[in-house]
């Protein structure tokens, strides 16, 4: 476990600075990008852009690259045919997304769309070949190797991404840089992962990972149907300017799942599988310390967004964004719940991966009608209530049960969350009074931002003190934290 647990804490580490680096860097050229080259619309047609790549990429390779982090042995014996089927069935999507792409564009409310779709989708090919030698980055916590070439990925296409626009080409310029830093990552992984892009067959081992794989793969579109299938509705009922206003309030209160939960995630689902075959006291320590964890690192994020959203909008983006307001102190709530729910996903597909998808399957069909009726009769904002309501009151109960099935007591979960949420109000207090006193601008930003960190920290300390010395809480059998 000592060793594990290094191996994994190294690892957290460097998705942090990869994380951070990028987000940041994210952050800066989308800046850049509203202000000076793009409104609503043309974000719109990115976002249905998006929209169908995520959905196209959480099957193009049916879950069997995970194979490759969870299954025991040497993994050079089977990547061959990891690689021939990812690689097959991602050309096999991404010819059925070219000439469904009118079709597709259109039903989304966005026909201008047709061509970025061809475009962008060609990553789906590109990811279904890198997924083999970045699984074995994964699998080996090999974090620094895979940061080096997530940035540059990320240096190439945001570079790219600025010169297209600014040579005046509109939204396909999101489209091109994607595709041209993508190519480029495929190359690093190859080099970082030798050996590994050998294409090969064998038909016992396919049927198992097939076996393995279907149930995470349908898990995973169900995931992404969840996050996305807002979008298609604000693109179906109020069209692309609207999912424009309503991309700009999500991809904000992602801040907190982009910065936290993609940090924990790169190593979640390889630290979970480690302690999958422990005893269960080690088991539900290493979930319980990492959800301590993240949820206290996502709660100021969230909070500072949630209280001052129209203010942080308009000052970053400018006052065209202005709508995004409303909507964003929605979608801070279910930025927070995305993050918890997130983590559990990945400890749950370690053992109850069938039970999983149908979990996800609930939250997606209890999330439509909702969500179709709050675009009806309020908008966006209706849209972005919905999801909050559905993913509180219907979705996180059925994971908490679920988790304490596996073991991990409801007390503790509900324990874990009392600090962050003392800490959180105590926060919002001091950044509403701040923002209150010293206006909009950047100083009253700046004070409430500090101010209310300040606040929060007493609340969080303690926190980080009892993971650091490995106690899993208060009258608790001591463990080893999975992510510290």
């Amino acid at each position: 476990m000592t060793d594990l647990n290094r191996r994994v804490a190294t690892a957290a580490r460097w998705s942090l600075v990869n994380t951070i680096v990028r987000r940041v860097g994210t952050f800066a050229s989308g800046v850049v990008l509203a202000r000076l080259f793009f409104g609503p619309y043309e974000w719109g047609l990115y976002a249905v852009g998006l929209l169908v790549l995520a959905m196209l990429l959480s099957l193009n390779e049916m879950g069997v690259s995970l194979a490759l982090v969870r299954w025991e042995g040497d993994i050079r014996r089977f990547a061959p045919t990891v690689l021939t089927l990812s690689t097959l069935s991602s050309s096999a999507f991404y010819v059925l997304l070219w000439f469904s792409a009118p079709a597709l564009a259109k039903a989304l409310g966005s026909p201008d769309a047709t061509l970025m779709l061809r475009v962008l989708c060609i990553s789906v090919i590109i990811d279904g070949i890198a997924c083999v030698p970045l699984g074995q980055l994964n699998r080996e916590f090999q974090q620094f190797r895979r940061t080096a070439v997530d940035i540059l990925n990320f240096v190439v296409n945001t570079v790219a991404t600025i010169a297209f626009a600014a040579a005046g080409i509109g939204a396909m310029a999101f489209a091109w840089g994607s595709l041209i830093g993508n190519l480029v990552a495929l190359v690093g992984f190859g080099l970082c992962a030798p050996r590994m892009l050998r294409f090969g067959w064998n038909k016992d081992q396919a049927k198992q990972l097939l076996r393995y794989g279907l149930p995470l793969a349908s898990a995973s579109l169900l995931t992404l149907g969840i996050v996305n299938v807002d979008s298609v509705v604000v693109g179906s009922v109020l069209g692309p300017a609207a999912l424009g206003i309503y991309a700009m309030a999500f991809n904000m209160s992602s801040w907190p799942v982009r910065m936290v939960s993609e940090t924990a995630r790169r190593v979640s689902f390889a630290g979970f599988s480690r302690l999958a075959d422990s005893s269960p006291a080690e088991f539900a320590g290493g979930f319980i310390s990492a959800f301590t964890l993240v949820i206290a690192a996502a709660v100021p994020i969230c909070v500072v967004l949630g209280v001052l959203a129209t203010p942080i909008i308009v000052f970053v983006y400018g006052k065209q964004w202005a709508a995004a307001g409303l909507p964003l102190q929605f979608l801070v709530a279910l930025g927070l719940l995305r993050t918890a729910v997130e983590l559990a996903y990945d400890c749950l597909a370690t053992r109850v991966r069938k039970t999983l998808m149908v979990m996800q399957a609930w939250w997606l069909f209890s999330l439509i009608p909702l969500l179709l009726l709050g675009a009806h009769l309020w908008g966006v904002p209706g849209v972005a209530a919905g999801h909050v309501v559905v993913a509180g009151l219907l979705v996180s109960p059925v994971f908490v049960v679920v988790l304490g099935r596996l073991g991990i007591p409801t007390g503790q979960i509900l324990r874990a969350c009392v600090r962050p949420a003392l800490g959180g109000v105590a926060m919002g207090v001091v950044a509403w009074l701040a923002h209150h006193w010293l206006g909009e601008g950047f100083l009253g930003l700046a004070v409430a931002g500090v101010a209310s960190t300040a606040a929060y920290v007493p609340f969080v300390l303690p926190i980080i003190n009892r993971l650091r010395s490995g106690s899993a809480g208060a009258g608790e059998p001591a463990t080893e934290p999975a992510l510290a």
